[in-house]
């Protein structure tokens, strides 16, 4: 089995937000433990005394707050660079994400269809897979938002009803929410769109190309990240470009 670790950034109710994001990490279930691991260590270095209780998210981490109130700038940047080079080294990594523009989806919730994106990735991502003999079920888990019973109710309709490229026909069961101080693997997915959001939004690249390899590809066009922009704006990104 996959699993598909989620997190979002920037809010639907925030108007300043131009754009929503949702993305992570997806691998083998044995690989979790390692790569938490891995992330542990980073912790025991900033906070020896508690490495348990440093949760790491994005935000947190490049303004200060929380654990990271009192770490220095240059450490904060170092450890969050280190934990996307973690992701960024791990072949058995796959990311999927999408930047959505409100203007480009509006009236409809710019959440929801980044999730019917990420989903239908996802799920091509499985069906390749099977292609080469190599049949995996998925499963979707996400931080605790409020969201959980909108999303649950959208990936039903997605394997039953179908989203407007076809039905999913790879995921085990309805996604799963967690609380992401439980699971390092959530916070991984909290780094990476975070990431993914100060380059769509500030145009601030310097996280974003450590992991910009590790987005689900094959023949050199890149499938596990999308960006949905008004037709009419012009876009150089990562994402667009290739549509050229």
């Amino acid at each position: 089995m996959y699993l598909l670790y989620l997190d979002d950034s920037g809010s639907s109710n925030n108007t300043a937000d131009r754009h929503i994001i949702l993305a992570g990490v997806a691998l083998f279930e044995r690989q979790p433990h390692w790569l938490c691991e891995r992330l542990d260590q980073i912790a025991h270095r900033i906070w020896p005394d508690n490495p348990s209780g440093i949760e790491f998210r994005g935000g947190d981490i490049l303004s200060g707050r929380k654990h990271w109130r009192g770490v220095g700038k240059d450490d904060r940047l170092r450890a969050y660079k280190e934990a996307l080079q973690i992701l960024a080294s791990s072949k058995q990594v796959h990311l999927f994400g999408a930047a959505v523009h409100r203007a480009a989806v509006s009236p409809d919730d710019p959440m929801e269809r980044a999730f019917e994106q990420v989903c239908n990735r996802f799920d091509k991502f499985l069906g390749r897979l099977h292609r080469r003999d190599n049949t995996q079920r998925g499963l979707i888990i996400l931080d605790k938002s409020t969201y959980e019973t909108s999303l649950q109710g959208l990936a039903r309709n997605f394997r039953t009803v179908g989203h407007r490229w076809g039905k999913l026909y790879n995921l085990a069961e309805v996604p799963l929410f967690v609380d992401s101080r439980a699971t390092r693997m959530v916070q991984y997915a909290d780094m990476v769109a975070y990431a993914v959001r100060r380059y769509f939004e500030n145009g601030d690249a310097v996280l974003f190309d450590i992991i910009a390899p590790r987005f689900d590809s094959e023949g050199g066009v890149v499938h596990g990240l999308t960006h949905l922009k008004p037709s009419i704006q012009p876009c150089h990104c990562f994402c667009c470009k290739q549509k050229r």
